[in-house]
């Protein structure tokens, strides 16, 4: 019997926003270890702790679970920034802070950047998720304190905003071939040169 809105539930076996939560957490391990070509959902699943069966309850499969996977690593970011900020770090410095743990796990690193490399082509399922990232993150720093927003004499906010994606994929190569150099420090250095500091004086509208 259907229910009243028309749409078919699963009884026992409903999505729950926390089983997918779990889900999605143990998807990020696995993908982060091993890569998405490599990752496999039966890991993932013992990983959740749930069988193989129970998380294609709750995903069509590894191309779904991969783009619910990007949209969690970027809402952490999003909320670990908004943590660094709300405790007082200049805005120049806020991008490392966010991605020392990434920089800290060269093979964290090296996997999602492989991924972000094979995004590009237009067949793979997470092409349309990388395409968008840099209009959410133009979005992001017109809200926070990074000074992107706004055009200056010789870039425009869009062109800031494609710089520092440009700078932080990059200095990930650089840190994977030289993880003796301080890659966060130049980062910081870039935004403060290319983006301004905390209290520079914003143009009026």
């Amino acid at each position: 019997m259907s229910s009243p809105t028309g749409t078919r539930r699963r009884g026992p076996y409903a999505t729950t926003p926390a089983r997918r939560l779990q889900i999605v957490r143990a998807a990020l391990a696995g993908f982060a270890e091993h890569g998405y070509e490599r990752a496999s959902l039966r890991d993932i699943a013992a990983r959740a702790g749930v069988t193989h069966a129970a998380l294609l309850r709750h995903f069509s499969g590894k191309e779904e679970l991969l783009l619910a996977a990007l949209a969690q690593r970027e809402a952490d970011e999003e909320e670990q920034a908004a943590r660094i900020i709300a405790a007082g770090t200049a805005g120049p410095a806020v991008l490392g802070a966010v991605l020392a743990d990434e920089f800290a796990d060269p093979d964290y690193q090296r996997n999602w950047l492989a991924l972000a490399i094979a995004a590009t082509s237009p067949t793979h399922p997470a092409h349309e998720f990388f395409a968008g990232r840099r209009e959410r993150m133009r979005t992001r720093f017109r809200s926070g304190s990074l000074n992107t927003a706004y055009d200056s004499p010789d870039l425009s906010a869009d062109d800031k905003v494609v710089m520092v994606l440009a700078m932080m994929d990059g200095l990930r190569i650089q840190a994977l071939l030289d993880p003796s150099r301080d890659s966060l420090r130049l980062l910081e250095i870039f935004m403060q040169s290319v983006i301004g500091s905390e209290g520079d004086e914003q143009p009026s509208k």
